[in-house]
């Protein structure tokens, strides 16, 4: 049987690729985990032979590359990826998603899992290409309370990690507030 399960409730499902790009993943328990440790050690190699971070731009195609040659295998990986980081050279955001077909799409916003069925459509009607980080709490706060009043599983909650200028950093984020379906 499958579908919605918690298996544990403070599980972090991302991994820091370099300092300024970090991949969140879904998928197969064990795809997901082996995946993103064999992407993390290999992004941090090139770091270090080559003394420089791949762009968010590189280290998605990379990701690609390596998902259509696991697809191509015996035993594919059952992953799909949200890749996100600050292109130092460009001086901007970059968000990619990332299937398990190893299709790659630049986005401004996304979701994945079972929250992307309810938040999407609150991102299509709420972000805009100028949205500042406190319009962007806003906007996951709206997210939230609508998962925690029509998700189907008891929610429990969300980790945020920003990614800007400075690197990535966990932001708290105090969720205790009781939402009632309307």
């Amino acid at each position: 049987m499958r579908g919605a399960s918690i298996l544990k409730p403070n599980d972090d499902k991302t991994r820091t690729l370099n300092k300024q790009t970090l991949m969140a993943f879904v998928g197969e328990p064990g795809d997901t985990v082996q995946f993103a440790e064999y992407i993390q050690a290999n992004i941090q190699l090139y770091s270090m032979r080559n003394g420089s971070d791949l762009s968010p731009y590189e280290v998605s195609s990379f990701v690609r590359a390596e998902l259509a040659k696991s697809l191509r295998s015996r035993s594919p990986y059952t992953v799909n990826l949200l890749l996100g980081g600050y292109d130092a050279i460009k001086q901007k955001p970059e968000l990619y998603w990332i299937d398990y077909l190893a299709s790659s799409a630049p986005l401004p916003y996304a979701a994945h899992g079972y929250a992307q069925y309810y938040c999407l459509s609150i991102l299509d009607k709420h972000h805009h290409p100028d949205i500042d980080f406190e319009q962007g709490m806003k906007l996951l706060r709206m997210c939230t309370d609508e998962l925690k009043r029509r998700l189907p599983i008891d929610f429990k909650g969300v980790m945020v990690k920003v990614i800007d200028k400075d690197g990535i950093r966990e932001e708290p984020y105090v969720d205790d507030k009781q939402v009632y379906a309307a």
